[in-house]
């Protein structure tokens, strides 16, 4: 049988310490060659639905054979891009019936080639993002971080606070938002979860000052923090092109990135003089890109084979975008594991999608 599960299976079911325990070895499996990453494929059109939005198709995938696992995520978005003010923000419209998203893991057996579940990206998505950054934090900061500086009061910002509390004894929390209101809602939520003291900043910089980690998770497309607030012995951690300036990276002892293979936007095929607007805020536009590419992989940090940090002075940093698909393939072979137990899901024969004629 196939399980068909949702996100609220993924609520109910994983935790922030289960993905970090899933998507740890995967990743030594990657530095050692014994996984397959996947590379990421990104389809762009123009949509009917307007003009100045695109239509989005998404697919990355991965094999991790210590498993028995690989996966195949799938995203059908239609992307605008409103102005906020002067800014421009990239925004997945909810355009499905009921106002909903698409997007779609498979988790197929590597024994066998069946489908052993499917299910929606959104929550593990969430998920295999902050466990990433935890698993920076874990193997790049220094052992006695308690302050966290937060840019961002939305979905990952939160689970990027329970990352960096599921390794390092965090204690206090600055958070920061454009939208005051949202940051004290968020402070006030996170603080009962966590019973840690957690305050709503008034200016981003204000959030940062004094932090020893600081996370940027937002959706924006412009620069949100600078050069000049980077302090001795921080690790940094981003999950958006363009969320630092670059001058950041020139203040960085250390830099780990998920794959130099998957850093730039050769990964985007689109009709020639399609315009996308955010295309230009890709990493490749910035000054020192070819040595950024020579950064080690988290992966290569992970497994030991590149240094982490040699001291409490050195500024450390990660930057968690252009994903890869093995943390779908790691994080859901937990998932399925775990829903299997608890007896999860709704069941569908497997013959619904295999077949008896040879593809």
């Amino acid at each position: 049988m196939t399980l068909i599960l949702g996100n609220e299976d993924v609520d109910d079911l994983l935790t922030m310490d289960d993905v970090i325990k899933a998507l740890e070895p995967a990743y030594r499996n990657i530095a050692e060659g014994r996984a397959v990453a996947g590379g990421r494929a990104d389809l762009v059109s123009e949509t009917p639905y307007d003009p100045d939005a695109r239509y989005w198709l998404k697919m990355a995938s991965g094999i991790v054979p210590d498993l028995e696992v690989g996966t195949v995520r799938i995203n059908s978005d239609i992307v605008t891009w409103p102005k906020d003010g002067n800014k421009l923000r990239r925004v997945k419209a909810p355009l499905a019936p009921g106002k909903r998203w698409v997007g779609l893991v498979l988790l197929f057996s590597s024994a066998t080639g069946e489908p052993l579940a499917i299910f929606p990206d959104g929550a593990i998505q969430r998920l295999r993002v902050a466990g990433s950054t935890g698993l920076s934090i874990k193997h790049m900061a220094r052992e006695d971080c308690h302050v966290l500086g937060l840019l961002g009061t939305g979905w990952q910002a939160g689970a990027h606070l329970e990352a960096a509390c599921a390794v390092r004894p965090i204690t206090r929390v600055n958070v920061f938002s454009p939208t005051q209101g949202h940051a004290e809602k968020f402070a006030e939520d996170m603080s009962a979860r966590r019973g840690i003291e957690v305050v709503a900043a008034i200016t981003p910089e204000d959030a940062v000052k004094g932090a020893d980690i600081v996370v940027t998770a937002t959706n924006s497309m412009n620069n949100i923090f600078f050069a000049d607030w980077v302090e001795p012995g921080m690790h940094l951690a981003t999950i958006r092109d363009g969320e630092f300036e670059t001058a950041v990276l020139k203040r960085v002892d250390l830099l780990a990135i998920h794959d130099p293979g998957n850093m730039g936007d050769d990964h985007i095929h689109a009709p020639p003089g399609l315009t996308i607007p955010d295309l230009g805020k890709e990493i490749t536009e910035v000054e020192g890109f070819d040595e950024i590419l020579k950064s080690p992989t988290l992966a290569q940090v992970v497994a030991g084979q590149a240094p982490a940090r040699k001291n409490a002075d050195q500024v450390t940093c990660f930057l968690n975008y252009h994903g890869l698909g093995f943390q779908f393939t790691a994080t859901g072979a937990a998932f399925y594991a775990k829903a299997v137990e608890a007896g999860r899901g709704h069941e569908l024969p497997t013959e619904w999608f295999t077949e008896d004629v040879l593809p």
